[in-house]
């Protein structure tokens, strides 16, 4: 029942995306759009600050907790 159901919805998305004309151009833009938002703006822009500055995970782990308690004073 529930496999005939999951089919059913498969091929009616399915073949909703084959007829589409506008709708794929979109979806095309979103997905450049998230990709370049996801992956080329954090390699570049958002650089793992906690690898570069600190060896262990409890060096990692403390300077966390350091900053979320004063950031709440």
């Amino acid at each position: 029942m529930k496999l005939k159901l999951i089919k059913k919805l498969w091929y009616f998305y399915a073949d909703g995306f084959r007829q589409m004309t506008v709708g794929r151009r979109l979806w095309i833009i979103i997905l450049i759009k998230l990709f370049i938002i996801f992956f080329i703006l954090r390699l570049f822009f958002f650089p793992n600050f906690l690898n570069t500055r600190f060896d262990s995970d409890k060096e990692k782990g403390d300077h966390v907790g350091k900053e979320l308690i004063e950031r709440t004073h």
